[in-house]
């Protein structure tokens, strides 16, 4: 059992391509529910992992390239079907290469860094999938929902730029204070 969450964070790297494909066939509402089982699912593997402690480092690492996957490849099939910017889906896309580059760039100077998200990166995560279900609920059944989307923009986009800018600033921090120690 302890294997569960594991399970499901590999069901969300197999929902990734029909998703993907349902947005690119405009098939909103099919793309909708499985969007919807991939979170429910990631909730679901949290929940256990934490209430069971069913975790693994595995688990750990998985899990979050698990749902910016989704994430991703959801606003790059949102935007080639003209349901979101272009433009959008690059600042999203370049947070997450900020994010990693600067990860990898902290490994390579200090050594071991324990990533871990931060509330912003938590938040900025949220908006995108608040972003995503509300565009695929208003093309698939509420039209209404469109009224919805420049708020949720403006939010994503602020909800990004805070997040790169605050794992940027940690980072530098983390940095000067392992310098000052040697």
């Amino acid at each position: 059992m302890h294997h569960l969450p594991n399970l499901l964070t590999l069901l969300r790297f197999l929902l990734v391509p029909p998703v993907a494909w349902l947005i690119l066939a405009e098939v909103y509402g099919a793309a909708l529910l499985l969007f919807v089982l991939a979170g429910l699912s990631d909730a679901l593997d949290g929940f256990l992992a934490r209430r069971f402690a069913w975790t693994s480092r595995l688990g750990a690492l998985l899990d979050p390239l698990a749902d910016k996957l989704l994430l991703i490849v959801s606003c790059l099939c949102l935007s080639r079907v003209g349901l979101i910017p272009w433009w959008l889906t690059l600042l999203v896309l370049a947070r997450d290469v900020l994010i990693v580059a600067g990860a990898i760039c902290y490994r390579w100077r200090v050594g071991f860094l324990e990533i871990s998200p931060s509330r912003l990166g938590k938040l900025s995560t949220f908006l995108q999938t608040v972003l995503v279900s509300v565009v695929l609920l208003q093309a698939s059944l509420l039209p209404a929902f469109a009224a919805l989307r420049l708020p949720l923009i403006a939010l994503v986009v602020l909800g990004s730029l805070a997040s790169a800018i605050d794992y940027v600033r940690d980072w530098t921090d983390k940095y000067r204070r392992h310098k000052d120690s040697t």
